[in-house]
């Protein structure tokens, strides 16, 4: 079974009363950290749990040593995993507002801890969910507590020494997921520091989806990423942002053609930005 799945909304819903099933409503705003669990508490597909970015999917924000949204610690995670009611069988659908940027966060630390089977994004997330005509509950959701055990896989994170250490190899292949302006310094919202990683190049995460907010065809993912690739490894992929969240869509858009998962630099450019030490590219 592949890692990477998508779900349509017509599917989901023929199955969202199915026994077993987990479903997690991920949406959360930057500018306004209340907005998911506000929205979530206005309505919600029906039987889903509310997954907050960063009470639920980020640990504590150390300043001036992690980035703005460092993994959580293991053990917690599994904790709430459980208490949203997954087992290690379980199917477990994620959705957003539509991106997907933050269900595909939710969908790579279930695979860091090892949960890799049964896992669907809700492809155009609540936007398509609403253009399919189907409507939102606000029912409260009793939840049997799930006995999902599972360990963090090394091998998926990249330190900033570790990347410092890789920079300039000819083998690395370093995708930023920041839009164009941020990438090349021209603009920062966010962080203190405008521009990026050297030697990376930009993979805007919201190239992996077509007009409709919906994932490329298979086939014009595989274009997109075989350009950045170019003769090199896709095992020596890694991938980065501003926080260590939309990464993880270019990770799972990689999956859904076909590549392997790639590692993740977790800390991301709110990370690397704390050291002086580390290199800064502005421009292409």
């Amino acid at each position: 079974m592949p890692i990477a799945q998508l779900i349509s909304p017509q599917a989901l819903d023929l199955k969202k009363d199915q026994p077993g099933l987990v479903i997690l409503d991920c949406r959360f705003a930057l500018e306004d950290p209340d907005y998911g669990q506000r929205s979530y508490a206005e309505g919600h597909i029906a039987g889903a749990r509310f997954a907050d970015l960063e009470r639920d999917l980020s640990g504590p924000v150390v300043k001036g040593v992690t980035g703005r949204h460092p993994l959580p610690k293991p053990e917690e995670l599994i904790e709430r995993l459980q208490a949203w009611g997954i087992n290690a069988d379980s199917e477990v659908v994620l959705y957003d507002d539509g991106p997907g940027a933050f269900a595909a966060r939710a969908w790579w630390l279930l695979a860091w801890l090892g949960k890799r089977e049964g896992v669907f994004i809700l492809d155009g997330g609540l936007k398509a969910w609403h253009a399919a005509g189907l409507p939102l509950s606000l029912d409260a959701c009793d939840t049997l507590r799930g006995t999902f055990t599972g360990a963090p896989d090394s091998a998926l994170v990249l330190g900033a020494e570790q990347l410092q250490q890789r920079l300039g190899q000819p083998a690395l292949t370093l995708l930023d997921a920041r839009a164009l302006p941020r990438f090349k310094g021209e603009v920062e919202p966010i962080d203190p520091i405008a521009g990026h990683i050297p030697g990376a190049q930009c993979a805007a995460f919201t190239d992996n989806l077509g007009s409709d907010g919906r994932f490329l065809p298979v086939d014009q993912l595989k274009l997109r990423f075989a350009a950045k690739l170019g003769s090199r490894s896709p095992s020596d992929l890694v991938a980065y942002c501003g926080s260590g969240v939309t990464a993880c869509h270019n990770l799972f858009a990689l999956c859904l053609a076909g590549y392997p998962l790639a590692s993740l630099y977790a800390g991301s450019w709110s990370e690397w930005i704390n050291d002086p030490a580390h290199g800064i590219a502005i421009g292409e």
